[in-house]
């Protein structure tokens, strides 16, 4: 990790001293299956439909501030009013500025860790304090007594639904009972629920919930990591304060008119988003069927495995076989793990013939 200058250090705020950029720890390969983006090409008539819709987008006017007409798409796909949906430049907007509302200095961020690690990033530019509640070592599941338990002490609460980069997807009534412990405010990040089975989708609990936020993305499931566009649902006056601290104009004109195109055409989505799911539980199973491999099951587009030499398999993919996935053997809980996105059957077969092979010249 990259490390500020010591005259940075010595300019910057003090709690932001010791900040580290943030290093998806990219290289570009031949496959890139480190990122849980969508590698399958846009459906049919979703790219001209989005050309479309581009093409015909002045520029020299500044967007509409709270993407109004993306905003109506969404909360019909949803079911519920413009008022429940607000517009961000990705999910990483939306999680900053739920933290940088509901966070800050004398309150407590409560996560359950291996997860996503802006949450604690975030958290440490608004000088939110952390909490944590570590996940199960050998199940890699939240330990649902100790975090409604803790819940109740917190502030505000984030977990992630299916979980990046454990695969687990929470019951829609851990969620409702996280809603009544925590007496702050509680985000459920469902950013790969297109993904998971039937029955995980948390949004009907809006209306008995009035302190959740679920967030969603059009990076994963829609193709579309490249436009960086995110939307929270929420109560409406939990919608106003994201509305109130958002920078002005975050959604610019090109990334409103691809999303509105692309929400438009959902359902043409659907077919990839079996592929994917199909590909998963058949990658799934050659893994398993290696006893080197230490596989979980996964609600998401990616799966997390256990493999002897982790950081040199995950470097010999690169250098040897020109594939990208994601290390996570240095983060605590997750010794000796890859995360390995689920791609075209073409690149998952690569790369699990190369994971074959590379475990063969190891043994």
């Amino acid at each position: 990790m990259a490390e500020l200058s010591e005259r940075m250090r010595a300019l910057v705020q003090p709690h932001l001293a010791g900040i580290e950029p943030y290093d998806p720890n990219f290289t570009p390969t031949r496959i890139n299956l480190s990122a849980n983006e969508n590698t399958y090409p846009l459906p049919d008539g979703v790219r001209a439909a989005i050309d479309g819709a581009l093409a015909a987008t002045p520029l020299n006017r500044y967007p509409d501030p709270m993407s109004g007409a993306l905003r109506d798409e969404l909360a019909a796909w949803h079911g519920v009013a413009r008022e429940n949906v607000c517009v961000g430049n990705g999910g990483d907007e939306l999680l900053y500025n739920f933290l940088l509302a509901f966070g800050g200095q004398g309150r407590t961020l409560l996560v359950c860790p291996p997860c996503f690690s802006e949450y604690e990033f975030f958290a440490s530019l608004t000088q939110t304090s952390v909490r944590t509640v570590r996940r199960d070592r050998k199940t890699l599941r939240v330990d649902e007594k100790a975090t409604l338990a803790a819940a109740q002490a917190a502030d505000l609460v984030i977990v992630t639904s299916p979980n990046n980069p454990t695969g687990d997807a929470l019951s829609v009534s851990f969620v409702a009972q996280l809603c009544r412990a925590c007496p702050g405010m509680v985000m459920l990040d469902e950013a790969y629920i297109e993904f998971a089975d039937a029955g995980y989708d948390a949004c009907g609990l809006l209306a008995s919930c009035p302190n959740l936020v679920i967030l969603h993305t059009l990076s994963k499931a829609f193709g579309e990591a490249g436009i960086r566009c995110g939307y929270v649902i929420a109560a409406a006056d939990a919608i106003e304060v994201f509305a109130a601290v958002r920078q002005i104009y975050s959604v610019n004109v090109l990334t409103q008119a691809a999303a509105l195109a692309a929400a438009q055409m959902r359902d043409a989505f659907v077919p990839v988003v079996e592929k994917i799911r199909s590909e998963r539980e058949r990658m799934l199973a050659a893994l398993e069927s290696d006893e080197r491999v230490q596989a979980w099951p996964s609600q998401g587009n990616f799966l997390l495995v256990r493999v002897d030499e982790a950081s040199a398999i995950r470097r010999r993919l690169r250098d040897e076989h020109s594939i990208l996935v994601r290390d996570f053997s240095a983060v605590p809980g997750l010794e000796g793990c890859l995360r390995i996105t689920v791609g075209t059957p073409e690149e998952n077969d690569e790369v699990l013939a190369a994971l074959e092979a590379l475990l063969d010249e190891e043994a």
